[in-house]
C-alpha cells in the first residue's frame, strides 16, 4: 500500500503545482480530477459486501446525484479498472428516486437543499455516500472532502459506514479524519 501512498503523494503535489494553471475549454477542475482519483482510491479500499452484487461480473456503480462536476473525467479515471474482479462504471442520476444498483453514491453539491432527506432514505442502505457539500460526514454522509489552506482532505463518519454496512481499510482510516455525526 506505499505504492497508493506514493502514488497520492504524487496527485497531491501535481495538483497542487498546476493550481494555478486555467483549464482549457472548461475542462474539469484540477480540483475535482483529484477528486475522481479518490472515489477510485476509495472503492478499493471499502470492504465490499457480497450481496450487494447482482452476480460476480456486476460492476460497482459509482453514481453522481444532481450536477456532474467531473464531467468525462471520473468515467476516464475508472475506464478498464476493476474492484475485486467488478467493472468499475459511472452513472448520473437526476434524483435520488433513479438511484438504483448503486454502490457509491457522490451527492453533488446541487443536491445541497435535499440533502437531509436523501441522507434519510439513504440510511441503512449499503451505499458509499461521498460529498464535498459542507459538514457532509457530521450531517450523516459517510466521506466528506474538504478543503484546508489549498489541500483536498476527507473526514469519515465511521457510524454512518457501519450503518451502511461497509468497512474500511485501516490505511484509508490512517489517512482520514474521523467525525462523529452532529444528528441521527
Amino acid at each position: 500500500m506505499r505504492h497508493w501512498l506514493a502514488q497520492m503523494a504524487l496527485a497531491v503535489a501535481v495538483l497542487f503545482a498546476g493550481r494555478q494553471m486555467a483549464c482549457a475549454q472548461g475542462d474539469v477542475s484540477t480540483e475535482y480530477k483529484f477528486k475522481a482519483v479518490f472515489l477510485f482510491r476509495f472503492a478499493q479500499f471499502v470492504d465490499w459486501p457480497t450481496n450487494i452484487f447482482t452476480n460476480a461480473q456486476a460492476p460497482l456503480v459509482i453514481g453522481i446525484l444532481g450536477d456532474d462536476p467531473f464531467d468525462d473525467y471520473l468515467d476516464e479515471t475508472v475506464n478498464g479498472e476493476n474492484v475485486n474482479g467488478h467493472p468499475l462504471a459511472v452513472k448520473r442520476y437526476r434524483s435520488l428516486d433513479d438511484v438504483k444498483d448503486c454502490q457509491m453514491l457522490f451527492i453533488s453539491s446541487s443536491e445541497e437543499s435535499r440533502l437531509g432527506r436523501d441522507l434519510g432514505a439513504l440510511r441503512g442502505k449499503t451505499i458509499l455516500t461521498v460529498s464535498d457539500i459542507e459538514d457532509f460526514p457530521e450531517n450523516g454522509g459517510i466521506i466528506g472532502f474538504v478543503t484546508v489552506q489549498n489541500k483536498i482532505h476527507f473526514r469519515i463518519n465511521t457510524d454512518a459506514a457501519r450503518d451502511a454496512n461497509l468497512a474500511f481499510s485501516s490505511k484509508l482510516l490512517r489517512l482520514a479524519e474521523i467525525v462523529t455525526p452532529q444528528t441521527r
